[in-house]
C-alpha cells in the first residue's frame, strides 16, 4: 500500500449537524476534549475565567453564544486522523451547512428530546439520505 493510500484510509471526515441550540458545539467540544487536542473544554457561552469554544472563533459568536459558520477541526484519535466539521444551526446559515454536507464522509446528527424532531431538522436529514450519508 503506497503512503497516500494509506495516509487517505486513516482519515475521517464527518459533519455535527442539527436545529439550532440542540448541542452540537458542546458536542464538539467534548470529542476535542477526549481525543486529547485541548486541555478544557470550552463554553458556548462562557463566563468569565472559562475558555470560549474552540470551534466559536468569531467574536460575534463568543458574544451571541451561537455558529455563524462552520468549522473545521481536525484531531487525531487511536491512530485515525478525524476531520470535524461543527456547522451552524440557525436558519439564516443553513446553505454553509449544506455545502458541508457535500465534503463529509458520514454525520452525527444531534437531536434535543426536550424540542423533539423541527423542520430544519427533518431537512437536513432528508439532505444527508439524497446524498447516501450514513447518519
Amino acid at each position: 500500500m503506497s503512503q497516500s493510500v494509506f495516509e487517505a484510509s486513516r482519515r475521517r471526515t464527518f459533519a455535527i449537524i442539527s436545529h439550532p441550540d440542540a448541542g452540537k458545539t458542546t458536542l464538539t467540544e467534548k470529542f476535542l476534549l477526549y481525543a486529547g487536542a485541548v486541555g478544557e473544554a470550552g463554553a458556548v457561552k462562557a463566563r468569565e475565567g472559562r475558555r470560549s469554544a474552540t470551534s466559536d472563533w468569531m467574536e460575534m459568536e463568543k458574544k451571541r453564544g451561537i455558529s455563524i459558520s462552520s468549522t473545521a477541526l481536525t484531531f487525531d484519535y487511536r491512530g485515525v486522523q478525524f476531520n470535524l466539521l461543527d456547522t451552524p444551526g440557525h436558519r439564516d446559515f443553513s446553505e454553509d451547512t449544506y455545502r458541508v454536507l457535500a465534503a463529509v464522509d458520514s454525520v452525527v446528527m444531534v437531536l434535543d428530546v426536550a424540542k423533539g424532531i423541527e423542520p430544519q431538522t427533518l431537512k437536513l436529514f432528508e439532505v444527508c439520505r439524497s446524498r447516501k450519508l450514513p447518519v
